[in-house]
């Protein structure tokens, strides 16, 4: 939802560094998630979230066990032009498979990601043993 509110409270120094905290959590017992750059600003500055080691897998009885989860947080800005955006958070759940690389774990993340309708867009990198999922904001 959008508001109009007055252009000349707007500095841009402070509007572009609003954005998403990242916060990411690993519920299995051997890969494991961690924020690197904890946020995702409307000005550029990507967050990113590091994962390692071989996953032991979902249980489907088990609940969240077997899974890794990244969030993005609610938060507001105000656009050059007087506007207020209002974006929603997000809840990123991922159901791991059993011998799942950091790497596929982390293009699983950016796949999700770009394939959905919120503002953000995400990027892949790493190997077998240590993988990066890099998150920006894209405004649109």
């Amino acid at each position: 939802m959008k508001k109009r509110k007055s252009a000349v409270n707007y500095n841009p120094e402070v509007e572009l560094a609003k954005g998403a905290k990242l916060e990411a959590a690993a519920y299995d017992k051997t890969q494991k998630a961690a924020v690197i750059a904890g946020k995702v600003t409307v000005g550029g500055k990507p967050g990113i979230a590091e994962i390692t080691g071989i996953a032991t897998g979902h249980v489907p009885q088990a609940g969240i066990e077997g899974t890794v989860d990244l969030w993005l947080s609610i938060f507001r800005y105000m656009r050059p032009d007087g506007t207020i955006d209002h974006v929603s958070g997000w809840n990123i759940p991922l159901l791991l498979k059993a011998g799942q690389t950091p790497i596929e774990t982390a293009r699983a993340f950016a796949a999700y990601i770009n394939g959905g309708t919120r503002p953000y867009r995400a990027k892949a990198a790493g190997n077998k043993t240590k993988a990066t999922v890099t998150i920006t904001f894209s405004g649109e």
